[in-house]
């Protein structure tokens, strides 16, 4: 008989959330405590284990077991041990980009001090390379052997895992000979997982997909094998790609932030309110043309009350439809569907793949998102007033249907074009496009003197210049040691049993 030193507590374990078994030696005070001090020779194994918390958040927790017989003993930890070698999809080889000088330029002390310690319990190994410039982890992603990994983890914020993606996507296009400067090219999967461990400003992507920004958590999700599919949208100009993006694409309001809060690097993560009041203050509006392919294979629509949780039936439905669309149809037919357009003035154009959710916006951008659906939410803001412009800001962070405004559209696309009427206007006399400048109105002024700016387009937190774009969303592109963001996360009292199952 094997027992737990743990009289308190009875726990159930599921073995896919055991991290480590190890043989433990109990000292001459522990075996002088509690039903211990009657057995001669106790021996002992203690298993580690995610223990789940509130919110989402993942612990590391322990439990020791012991006996009288020593065969015994050594039966259950080496039966332990073979049922961890049987989980297939736990990491043994990963590859750790770490950015030191992101968010608060913590990445490499939560690294050493929070994550490489599970790392080296659950018996992963390692290589680590802390970046010194900007594209340093993208640049040598086409170099390693990417082969020998079982995953990528990149330590910093959205912007170190948008490196890391592009490098991934982008090693693999070339390896299978894709072109990547087709808008209409079908992109190869990649079967590599991404892992976040988040430590940067904003961590938008690590708390859309596993429901908490913190680097504890997150290494467990690395460690258990957790795969959450994950959509990807290209952004194109001009038959010449620009960037992926697995979040938001946002023109307008957000992309005027991003563009000023830049220039204040120096102000730290405030600099983001200090934009964002600036830009709410300066009201500008842009005036184009959107057209988009509605996403006819996808459930659900932006409005609807079905979040994307953790093993969700909508994703999976929409993949299966979509895969079925592809195999009669083709991508050519596909192209001739048709396409809705819309002209107009617009104070922002957000397209959305996640719901965009923060702490500080737990809803996110669009609530009803989903991360593997093939599809994005496209979110058209038209010109309004302050005050209407603020009570849709305003419900971002509370419990109100935020779309519920005249003067709000969204659309569940597959992809979509945008054009700024500057753009139209030159487009015959213009032939360096990328000399084109969006056209943007200093608010009703109809003699305001000031000169046509550049506006920025928000892509994934950072900055992207052009004046006509096309995107396309591809479905399930990308795949992160995740598993979405799980219903009814139980707290620490629900879990006040404990055993190994």
């Amino acid at each position: 008989r094997v027992r737990s030193c743990v009289y308190t507590e009875n726990c159930f374990v599921p073995t896919s959330e055991i991290i480590a078994v190890e043989e433990t030696e109990l000292n001459k005070k522990q075996r002088n405590t509690g039903k211990w001090q009657k057995m001669a020779k106790p021996h002992a194994f203690t298993v580690y284990y995610v223990k789940k918390a509130r919110n989402h958040r993942w612990r590391c927790s322990d439990v020791t077991f012991w006996c009288v017989d020593e065969h015994l003993c050594n039966q259950w930890i080496q039966a332990l041990k073979e049922l961890l070698e049987m989980q297939e999809s736990r990491p043994k080889q990963l590859l750790v980009y770490i950015n030191p000088y992101g968010g608060k330029r913590q990445g490499k002390r939560i690294y050493e001090q929070k994550v490489a310690p599970l790392f080296s319990l659950a018996s992963i190994s390692t290589d680590v390379v802390v970046t010194e410039h900007a594209n340093h982890a993208k640049d040598n992603l086409f170099e390693v052997n990417i082969n020998k990994y079982d995953g990528v983890v990149c330590v910093g914020g959205d912007g170190m895992f948008s490196e890391v993606m592009h490098g991934l996507i982008g090693r693999m296009q070339k390896d299978s000979g894709i072109d990547q400067n087709n808008p209409k090219a079908p992109l190869v999967q990649c079967n590599i997982r991404i892992g976040i461990i988040p430590a940067g400003s904003t961590d938008c992507i690590c708390y859309s997909t596993v429901g908490i920004s913190d680097p504890v958590t997150s290494a467990l999700h690395i460690i258990v094998g957790d795969c959450q599919p994950l959509d990807v949208s290209s952004v194109h100009h001009n038959n010449t790609f620009l960037k992926y993006y697995v979040s938001l694409l946002g023109y307008g309001f957000y992309g005027d932030i991003l563009k000023d809060s830049e220039k204040k690097r120096w102000m730290g993560p405030i600099r983001y309110d200090y934009s964002g009041f600036k830009t709410f203050l300066s009201h500008h509006y842009y005036e184009g043309t959107i057209s988009f392919q509605p996403a006819k294979h996808a459930l659900g629509s932006p409005r609807d009350k079905d979040r994307c949780r953790t093993g969700c039936y909508i994703c999976k439905r929409s993949e299966q439809q979509l895969a079925e669309q592809h195999k009669e149809c083709g991508l050519k037919h596909e192209e001739d569907e048709e396409w809705k357009v819309i002209k107009g003035k617009f104070l922002a154009i957000n397209a959305v793949n996640m719901s965009c959710a923060c702490p500080r916006s737990p809803k996110g951008l669009s609530p009803a998102a989903h991360l593997a659906d093939g599809s994005a939410d496209l979110i058209l803001v038209r010109k309004c007033s302050r005050f209407d412009f603020l009570r849709y800001l305003v419900r971002h962070t509370n419990q109100d249907d935020q779309f519920d405004f005249s003067f709000v559209d969204v659309h569940r696309v597959k992809s979509f074009q945008f054009t700024s009427k500057l753009s139209e206007d030159n487009e015959s006399n213009v032939t360096d496009i990328g000399k084109k400048r969006f056209g943007q109105f200093c608010r009703d002024h109809p003699v305001c003197c000031c000169n046509i700016a550049n506006s920025t387009w928000n892509c994934d937190g950072e900055t992207l210049d052009g004046s006509a774009i096309e995107v396309r969303v591809h479905c399930q592109l990308m795949k992160l040691f995740a598993r979405g963001i799980e219903e009814n996360c139980k707290d620490e009292a629900a879990y006040s049993q404990s055993s190994v199952e």
